[in-house]
């Protein structure tokens, strides 16, 4: 039940998205379009330039071809980008190889057919938000592990200038913490970088 209930939800999801169609204007252009209109998807058509993706997209499906083999898009590649779906004419090794750059879950054969797109762009959608979910997670985790360094940190410091065992240290941060309302995190960093002037 769980599992129809997700798939619902990411079917529902497809309609209202944001689409950047890079694909000329030709017959897989048109059919692309068409089948996104019949989703319910906004979109709009570039080729082969677009040096800014539009405020909110969602998704770009993008024609693997010479011209945009040989483009370099400022928006690619980053954390914050949205998933592309190629596009691919030919299964050649430069293709590929670009297919695996853009680190595609799904792809579209052309010539495009009426069956295909609707499933590629849910587990592509499907694909992206279970990866960044896992990123959130591990920088989560990274944060915690700082944190827990400079704690660490911090009740080393107060162990060697109050000469207590690290269990009161700890304590003593703690105390110190909810006296001013602050993080102990917070307290923490503040100890050790006034240490490390101390220590210019």
């Amino acid at each position: 039940m769980k599992r129809v209930d997700a798939t619902h939800n990411v079917l529902k999801d497809l309609r209202g998205l944001q689409v950047v169609v890079l694909h000329p204007r030709d017959q897989d252009g048109d059919e692309l379009g068409a089948q996104l209109q019949r989703i319910g998807c906004q979109f709009e058509t570039y080729w082969p330039d677009l040096d800014v993706l539009p405020v909110g997209t969602d998704l770009v499906l993008m024609a693997v071809r010479p011209e945009t083999l040989s483009q370099r898009y400022p928006w690619m590649g980053r954390l914050t980008s949205p998933p592309v779906i190629p596009v691919v004419a030919f299964e050649n090794p430069i293709t590929i190889a670009a297919v695996l750059q853009l680190d595609a879950y799904a792809t579209i054969a052309s010539p495009v057919r009426s069956a295909g797109l609707m499933t590629a762009i849910a587990v592509t959608l499907h694909q992206s938000k279970a990866r960044r979910h896992r990123e959130r997670h591990i920088e989560r985790l990274e944060q915690k592990a700082a944190h827990q360094r400079v704690i660490q940190q911090a009740t080393q410091i107060v162990m060697a200038k109050r000469g207590v065992p690290e269990a009161d240290a700890y304590q003593l941060l703690r105390s110190q913490a909810m006296t001013q309302r602050e993080s102990i995190e917070s307290l923490a960093s503040g100890i050790v970088k006034a240490q490390a002037t101390l220590n210019l």
